[in-house]
C-alpha cells in the first residue's frame, strides 16, 4: 500500500480528475426515482418534525427537573 507513496505523491492531481460531463450526457442518464429511506417527501418532514419535537419536550422536562426553571403556577 505505501510501496509507491512517493511516486503517486510526484503526480499533479489535475491528471487525475476525469473530463468534465456535458449537459446532453447528464440529460440522457436516468435520474434516481427511488424515495430517500424508502421515505416520501411528506413522511420525511412529520418524521422530522416529530424528533424535533421530542427534543423540546424533553430537554423542557430536563430543566424543570434540576430546577433551572420554574412554572409561574408551582
Amino acid at each position: 500500500m505505501l510501496d509507491d507513496l512517493r511516486n503517486s505523491a510526484s503526480q499533479s492531481f489535475q491528471e487525475e480528475e476525469p473530463a468534465p460531463v456535458e449537459s446532453s450526457e447528464m440529460d440522457s442518464q436516468p435520474r434516481n426515482s427511488a424515495p430517500f429511506l424508502g421515505m416520501t417527501a411528506a413522511q420525511r418532514f412529520v418524521i422530522a418534525l416529530l424528533l424535533f419535537l421530542m427534543t423540546c419536550v424533553f430537554g423542557s422536562f430536563c430543566l424543570l427537573a434540576t430546577q433551572k426553571v420554574m412554572l409561574p403556577f408551582f
